[in-house]
């Protein structure tokens, strides 16, 4: 009778692991939530205002106030269309995406090196590769103006690739390091122990773990590049000029020209804005990959 007593209070006692009620300085007070989105809304605030206007005729756009509720028209779209955009963004596409391959072919290894394989003094190596972005690049283009004149590389795409490579290589492999440094040791020691050498072990090892700061560091290359002016402005002409020298043709001071500005730059975002939607949860995870041990 005491058994079946105590085994019924137990029983009725018993009611699992108790849920704690979350109080609002744990889950997060509304006002938090508010205040995000407010911050968001101010920092997508230019980039609608500028779609907006990209619909809108030259005479709306160029009033003052804007006027948000002008009627809606493709005019700027048709002149930049008409301008044939097609050749610089090709080669805007082809440097960006050839010079990220370079990059990752490049920074894989070095931070192989830096990280899982740490050579002797790696400081001083990644201090000598962050020195290298210490130089202003307006400060180094009369030399690589006249080093393309000379060799004759002026308007030539290939010698934009090895800029853009040389410009985003110090930026990759620091991070690279940072995140080679998150692949677990036990996983390379054991595929040593099965005969897999050094290219197969980046391949088959190291790189399916590190996946999400190769595709970060990918994406932060390609907009870099893709964005990049100076260079591109200095260095190329007709040939090889790339979507950004062809935005700024359309600034002028024979007349408006705001709406087909805004149109312009909608369209060359497109792409890096495709890229980033394609690769967002790959560059979430890279970004905040080793933040929490």
């Amino acid at each position: 009778m005491s058994t079946h007593t105590n085994s019924a209070v137990a029983a009725t006692s018993f009611k699992g692991p108790r849920m704690k009620r979350r109080t609002p300085e744990q889950g997060g007070h509304p006002a938090w939530g508010i205040a995000a989105w407010a911050v968001g809304l101010l920092f997508a605030a230019p980039v609608l205002f500028m779609v907006l206007t990209s619909f809108h005729s030259e005479t709306d756009a160029a009033t003052n106030p804007p006027s948000l509720l002008a009627p809606l028209t493709l005019d700027g779209y048709r002149s930049f269309f008409a301008g044939q955009p097609w050749p610089p963004l090709i080669n805007s596409l082809t440097a960006s995406v050839v010079s990220t391959l370079l990059v990752l072919v490049l920074a894989v290894p070095a931070a192989y090196a830096l990280s899982i394989k740490p050579v002797e003094k790696w400081t001083d190596v990644l201090f000598f590769f962050l020195s290298t972005k210490f130089l202003p690049i307006v400060a180094g283009l009369l030399p690589l103006y006249l080093f393309a004149n000379s060799v004759g590389v002026l308007d030539n795409i290939s010698f934009l690739v090895l800029l853009y490579t040389s410009m985003n290589l110090p930026i990759a492999v620091w991070m690279m390091r940072s995140f080679l440094a998150e692949v677990p040791v036990e996983m390379m020691e054991a595929a040593q122990l099965d005969g897999a050498g050094l290219i197969t072990m980046l391949r088959s090892v190291v790189a399916p773990v590190a996946l999400p700061g190769i595709a970060a560091t990918s994406l932060i290359c390609f907009i870099f590049s893709w964005n990049e002016l100076l260079l591109a402005r200095t260095l190329t002409s007709t040939v090889a000029s790339t979507s950004p020298v062809f935005l700024t043709s359309f600034a002028t001071s024979q007349g408006l020209f705001l709406a087909q500005v805004c149109a312009a730059a909608v369209v060359i975002s497109l792409p890096v804005l495709a890229a980033g939607f394609a690769a967002q949860d790959k560059l979430v995870q890279g970004l905040s990959l080793g933040a929490v041990k």
